[in-house]
């Protein structure tokens, strides 16, 4: 009976030994890592592929060093000429150095949506309206280059920042939609202008050729009448040159 007895109380410590010393087997996929402490001392970073660390002795924190998608919320901001916007981005950064991403600060995804939120607030705000609406491109550079460099000492890696919308306010928008309309009214008076003044210097140049050469002008007469006499109309009127009604005039006077 005791022997019975004691074989009942070796299987479960055996049972929980064993369970002790699977769970210090760990598998990493490829694209994370594991950080390692042991005894509360960071030791390094394990992975990928299985390892095994020391039950109750090591603790370990997995980091995924794929590229994360973060959107920074809207933040009211004054731009520099003064006007009222609301403007939100997008984020892309990976982790570089996970033993960094977890020593360095307390949680790395809040702290770089904070950054990043700044940011966008300081940078919106040294720029005028019309080069938030036409140098985007500028300033997702900006962004992107000041925001690395504030998260660089956690080992965050900022590969990209996008301004996505910008909201403005209805009273600004009808101003700006009025002027553009301005803007289109004065390039087409311009267009036409420039186009009877080439009109002009063409119907100039053709009258000097043809004041040097009678036959042209005789020409041009003869082929005005040809396109006249095609059209069809009851009335047709024929200019004749004024020295050919005096020839006739002459003649008559001398009979």
């Amino acid at each position: 009976m005791s022997l019975l007895g004691g074989i009942s109380i070796i299987i479960p410590v055996a049972l929980i030994v064993i369970a002790i010393v699977v769970s210090g087997v760990k598998v990493v996929s490829e694209y994370e890592r594991g950080v390692i402490y042991r005894m509360g001392r960071y030791i390094g970073v394990k992975g990928p592929g299985m390892f095994y660390i020391i039950p109750m002795v090591d603790r370990m924190f997995k980091l995924d060093l794929r590229t994360i998608t973060m959107d920074v919320p809207s933040q009211d901001v004054i731009t520099r000429d003064n006007v009222p916007v609301r403007v939100n981005a997008v984020i892309y950064f990976r982790t570089i150095d996970p033993g960094k991403a977890i020593n360095e600060v307390e949680n790395y995804l809040a702290a770089t949506s904070m950054i990043a939120q700044t940011t966008l607030r300081s940078v919106v705000g040294e720029a005028e309206l019309d080069e938030l609406l036409s140098e985007r491109e500028k300033l997702n550079e900006r962004l992107q280059k000041i925001i690395d460099t504030q998260t660089d000492p956690w080992g965050i890696k900022v590969t990209a920042v996008e301004i996505k919308d910008v909201e403005i306010p209805q009273d600004m928008q009808r101003a700006m939609a009025a002027q553009a309309e301005a803007e289109r009214e004065r390039r087409a008076k311009i267009i036409s202008a420039q186009g009877e003044f080439q009109a002009a210097e063409k119907l100039s140049q053709a009258a000097k050729i043809m004041s040097e050469n009678p036959a042209s002008l005789q020409l041009r007469f003869l082929q005005t009448v040809t396109e006249a006499a095609s059209e069809k109309s009851s009335i047709f009127v024929l200019p004749i040159p004024i020295d050919i009604i005096q020839g006739f005039m002459n003649q008559k006077k001398k009979e």
